[in-house]
């Protein structure tokens, strides 16, 4: 069994999928907009969603992470979770907290902890909650 992370952005998916390109490399390994999809009942487009991301696989590191425009609704709810994203070491925990906090809301600032020497929460411009910590 493999669990994986989707994410409903809904709207601002293109938006996200090019912040996450340039924070933390991630790369499209799919994406389909709606309009592109043979199967799908015209009726469930969100209005002027033709061209909103209907399903995305992104490659982070060794994870995928899925994502979507959703409904387009525009009120992307990132509640109850966070993504943890382990760095090999402090310079880069710290270059990866950088990153996603651009934009976004410090929970808690990287510091040393019992169990990593630069831990840090975060929530990145769109809502995500983050947790970077260094491997120890």
């Amino acid at each position: 069994m493999k669990v994986e992370p989707y994410l409903f952005f809904d709207g601002r998916c293109d938006e996200a999928i090019e912040f996450y390109k340039t924070a933390i490399g991630a790369k499209v390994d799919a994406l389909i907009r709606y309009k592109d999809s043979p199967d799908l009942n015209k009726a469930m487009i969100p209005p002027g969603g033709e061209n909103k991301v209907m399903h995305a696989n992104l490659g982070i590191g060794d994870t995928q992470v899925m994502v979507s425009d959703g409904d387009c609704s525009g009120q992307a709810k990132f509640d109850g979770f966070s993504l943890t994203a382990e760095t090999a070491n402090d310079a880069e925990a710290k270059k990866v907290f950088d990153a996603l906090g651009a934009g976004g809301q410090v929970i808690m600032p990287l510091t040393k902890t019992f169990f990593s020497s630069s831990f840090g929460m975060l929530k990145d411009k769109f809502g995500v909650q983050w947790m970077v910590m260094a491997a120890k």
